[in-house]
């Protein structure tokens, strides 16, 4: 197995990329992880799951968990089974599917929702809310002012519970000809809410 440890934390490289195609960096991946409040047993659903990095931590952070990735692009899809298969991780489903549109068609049905951004990040949330039991949770990141706006509105709209935000602020050192220089991931937001009733 390419990642044995019992902690999460994949190094970036270790994941088959897309050109194009965004991958979660290691560290904002932690805090999402942290977020999700991971429980064994659970179903999550991660909407707009990419490189399927967030997906497989979870899935080898919880074996019985069930996993479902849902992403709308054939080949993105196709990249987080072959990410599926370097990790040996068996319990990620993934789903090929237009978000909100395919979640009628999702089973089983959602304790947590992590949501990776894009254009309809509220229509997103607003959603899937009805799909969730009481104390399920969604966590979501913001790239951007417009998604932090976005995410924000939706869960007051919802009346969420337990709101909690983080900014990520983030340096890695890095090698740069001859010199150690410390480089900065760029800044996300990472925002959760809980359903209570």
């Amino acid at each position: 197995m390419i990642w044995h440890y019992k902690t999460p934390g994949i190094p970036d490289e270790l994941f088959e990329r897309l050109d194009g195609i965004p991958l979660t960096k290691k560290e904002v991946r932690l805090l999402i992880l942290s977020a999700l409040k991971l429980e064994e047993k659970s179903v999550i659903w991660d909407i707009g799951a990419g490189t399927g990095t967030i997906s497989i931590e979870i899935a080898l952070l919880c074996p019985q968990t069930k996993v479902i990735a849902i992403e709308r692009d054939p080949d993105v899809a196709n990249l987080i089974r072959k990410n599926c298969k370097v990790f040996q991780v068996t319990n990620v489903e993934v789903i090929e599917g237009n978000a909100p549109d395919c979640f009628a068609d999702l089973t089983p049905k959602p304790d947590r929702v992590y949501i990776g951004g894009g254009k309809s990040v509220k229509n997103i949330l607003l959603k899937v809310w009805d799909y969730l039991p009481p104390q399920g949770k969604v966590v979501a990141m913001a790239n951007n002012l417009e998604n932090l706006y976005q995410i924000s509105e939706g869960f007051a709209q919802l009346r969420a519970c337990n709101i909690e935000v983080v900014q990520s602020s983030i340096n890695r050192l890095e090698t740069r000809g001859l010199s150690q220089v410390f480089a900065a991931i760029a800044p996300v937001f990472i925002l959760s809410g809980e359903k209570i009733s």
